[in-house]
């Protein structure tokens, strides 16, 4: 069973730091990892996504001031978040797309979500 345990969420004043950290629970190839948020009344929207072979992407909103890393071996993607903004408060969900074991393709699999509050 595909698992993704997430933590690093928390509060923090504005222009503060975060690391959120996501680890796939078992031994799986996964094409890519990524980082997705959600606020109260909008739709969820990526943060930032990363594939095995080391190609990045990121929302423009946040650009310049997140990275997201991923340590293939592990089956872990980070998220370093600086200069946060209260607008970057959300609930954080970690992705793992195109999961596979042992040449079989499992799905797509979303973690529980973890909050980020900004405060000004």
């Amino acid at each position: 069973q595909v698992q993704l345990v997430e933590s690093g969420g928390g509060l923090v004043q504005a222009g503060e730091s975060l690391r959120l950290s996501c680890v796939v629970s078992g031994s799986f190839s996964i094409r890519a990892m990524g980082w997705y948020r959600q606020a109260p009344g909008k739709q969820r929207g990526l943060v930032a996504r990363a594939t095995d072979g080391g190609n990045t992407n990121y929302a423009d909103s946040v650009k310049d001031r997140f990275t997201i890393s991923r340590d293939n071996a592990k089956n872990t993607v980070y998220l370093q978040m600086n200069s946060l903004k209260p607008e970057d408060a959300a609930v954080y969900y970690c992705a793992a797309e195109s999961v596979y074991s042992g040449g079989y393709y499992l799905g797509d699999y979303w973690g529980q979500g973890t909050q980020v509050t900004v405060s000004s």
